[in-house]
């Protein structure tokens, strides 16, 4: 089953996002919005990768907390 995205409520402070966490650093709107197309799509064409890239992405804005880098590329550069 999949985990109810719109549901999450923020735990943190984007501000403080990425103080505990070195492996990445807090998405911005517009990464967020292209996870959302990209998980989407990604969906469609069965890549597993890039939809849990994407949902790492949206759970890290929903709380707060910082992404991983390596994941808001792969959002970013997912339709070039």
């Amino acid at each position: 089953m999949l985990p109810q995205f719109g549901t999450a409520v923020r735990k943190k402070n984007l501000a403080n996002a990425g103080a505990t966490d070195l492996g990445g650093a807090a998405p911005d709107k517009a990464s967020v919005d292209a996870a959302w197309l990209v998980l989407e799509a990604a969906n469609d064409l069965g890549d597993h990768a890039a939809v849990d890239a994407c949902r790492r992405v949206i759970d890290a804005e929903l709380n707060g907390t910082a992404a991983r880098s390596a994941d808001v590329d792969l959002v970013l550069g997912y339709f070039r």
